[in-house]
């Protein structure tokens, strides 16, 4: 009888674990998801979902206690910009995240796991090269000399390093993909980790019409934003190929905070205005450079902004009325 691939999804009850394990169930394989907490807005689709502590080596080899076909690694101490860059949990993340990474690739090693996706960040970039709003540069060679403007982006840099150690000293097949800024429905949307595009859908879909709503910063500031589904194309395009990476898995559409804003206002079809105040906010521009996956995958991400912001509204909107009622 044919025997399934097996693959662990770690971060498995985050937003793109969650939906990362969906779609490898439609492909036929079996999964195990491990993470900290259940997915929030769905039963998961794991075959097997042990909830622990990846920081807990002990933990991690009990969960990764054979030799599954692909590991991905998404696990991480994460969130937006009220959560990245305020300061207050720098130690958090650098501690959480590098030990989850320094665990999983370990007991990967040790059950002779040949490929495993590292889930890096748009953050890693230096902040010299996102200055100019109109312009930035995203290059993946563009990350030394290394200045990223947060610790998050300081942790998934040296995580990078360690996966591509491995890589080099062990023949370990590692696969590293630089997100920026993945959205969809069943993500985080309120709390204070939520990123701006939930955010952004959050206050338009509380705000009655005619209302105003808030935007951190000028709102000058630029960003592309991927929906979730072209992510996880991305991210199994770059698995199953045989190139390592790192590679950006982004859109290259980029907006203004405010135009951004403008698009959720018009999707929600109320009249509302926007009051820029203080917040934290990041670099003045980003955008996915998608050369080098055109050239290395043969694809980059298509799908308009505004298509993923209709779905994503929509299934926030619905979450607003709930937590009402």
């Amino acid at each position: 009888m044919h025997t399934p691939k097996t693959a662990l999804v770690a971060g498995a009850g985050g937003f793109i674990g969650s939906h990362l394990v969906k779609r490898l169930k439609k492909e036929g394989f079996w999964v195990r998801g491990v993470d900290l907490k259940y997915p929030e807005f769905s039963e998961t689709a794991a075959d097997d979902f042990v909830i622990g502590d990846l920081r807990d080596p002990y933990f991690c080899r009990s969960v990764i206690d054979m030799r599954f076909d692909e590991v991905y690694q998404l696990a991480a101490d994460m969130g937006g910009a009220g959560f990245v860059f305020t300061g207050e949990n720098d130690a958090d993340i650098m501690h959480n995240s590098a030990l989850i990474n320094l665990n999983v690739l370990d007991a990967c090693y040790k059950r002779n796991v040949k490929r495993i996706f590292y889930s890096s960040s748009a953050c890693i970039y230096p902040k010299h090269n996102q200055m100019d709003p109109e312009n930035p540069k995203c290059a993946e060679d563009s990350a030394y000399p290394a200045a990223p403007d947060s610790e998050y982006g300081w942790e998934k840099l040296f995580s990078e390093r360690l996966y591509l150690s491995y890589h080099r000293n062990y023949g370990m097949e590692v696969r590293i993909a630089r997100y920026h800024n993945i959205f969809g429905p069943e993500g985080t949307w309120r709390g204070g980790r939520e990123k701006a595009p939930a955010a952004i859908c959050r206050k338009v879909a509380m705000a009655p019409d005619g209302g105003e709503i808030e935007i951190w910063g000028d709102g000058k500031q630029t960003r592309s934003f991927l929906y979730i589904d072209e992510c996880l194309e991305g991210t199994i395009k770059l698995m199953r190929s045989d190139f390592t990476g790192p590679v950006n898995i982004g859109s290259e559409e980029m907006v203004t905070i405010d135009q951004l804003a403008q698009m959720i206002i018009e999707i929600s079809g109320k009249k509302l205005s926007i009051k820029h105040v203080p917040g934290p906010q990041g670099v003045r521009g980003r955008n996915s450079d998608n050369r080098l996956i055109r050239e290395k995958l043969g694809w980059a991400p298509s799908m308009p902004l505004r298509k993923g912001l209709e779905i994503t509204y929509a299934w926030i909107k619905e979450q607003v009325e709930k937590a009402k009622r």
